[in-house]
């Protein structure tokens, strides 16, 4: 994906779209256009490098919490991004890692809803989101026919919503399965996040899509689910689906 093209598929025309970028963490935000200045842009930046400074030296101390692919207790003086991202993927059954990218859009996004009340944040692929009016998030699922062809319409009253990504075959984030894209709906991005890599760890081929499915369906709290794997897709729960 070069250049990240598949952020044309979420970008709103309404929107004021500017991006911020922090070592690893590339962010593409979405706010009223009223409410858009460089000095936000900037209190932005600061923002995301303030987000990430309290992870980046928690892991200098406990550098398993980093590596571990399996649900992990931080220790007593973590701080609260590491307890979220902890929570949200024992939920899930995976390692801490795995709601990083929701966990960070989500803090962004949770902060900027108080300068804007339209808000999209993207992270990797990982989305947090509050509208106003209804919206289409477009899909992207790498080799599969059903990229840039379908999109979710997201509802006001649906929102804040997490809306995150997994692939098998896009990116460079781990994944031990093959789908060519599992998205999954949740009020927390963290968890979207973290569901997401779990359900598509367990494709490996279509037969697969309805359980990757059928597990985000079954942790509270994830409102949808939508896996892709070639010409096929299973869905489940608040998703709906529109011709982009």
């Amino acid at each position: 994906m070069p250049a990240r093209n598949y952020r044309c598929l979420y970008r709103q025309k309404d929107l004021v779209h500017f991006q911020v970028v922090v070592k690893e963490t590339d962010l593409d935000i979405g706010v009223s256009q009223k409410c858009f200045s460089p000095k936000l842009a900037n209190w932005v930046f600061h923002l995301v490098r303030n987000c990430r400074t309290p992870l980046e030296e928690y892991i200098k101390k406990d550098l398993l919490f980093y590596k571990t692919l399996s649900p992990y207790n931080p220790l007593p003086d973590a701080p609260p991004l590491v307890y979220k991202m902890a929570l949200a993927a024992g939920k899930a059954n995976v390692g801490p890692m795995a709601a990083v990218a929701g966990a960070i859009a989500e803090e962004i996004g949770q902060a900027l809803l108080k300068r804007s009340k339209e808000v999209i944040v993207e992270n990797g692929g990982d989305i947090f989101l509050r509208t106003t009016c209804r919206r289409q998030i477009g899909i992207f699922a790498g080799p599969s026919p059903f990229s840039y062809r379908l999109a979710l319409e997201i509802i006001p009253e649906g929102t804040p919503l997490g809306i995150c990504t997994s692939s098998g075959t896009v990116g460079h984030s781990l994944s031990f399965g093959k789908a060519d894209a599992v998205v999954i709906l949740s009020p927390s991005a963290a968890l979207a996040d973290a569901v997401a890599t779990a359900a598509g760890n367990l494709v490996q081929n279509e037969a697969d899509l309805q359980k990757a499915v059928n597990f985000a369906a079954s942790i509270p709290e994830v409102t949808g689910a939508l896996a892709i794997k070639g010409d096929r897709l299973a869905a489940w729960g608040r998703v709906k689906m529109k011709p982009l």
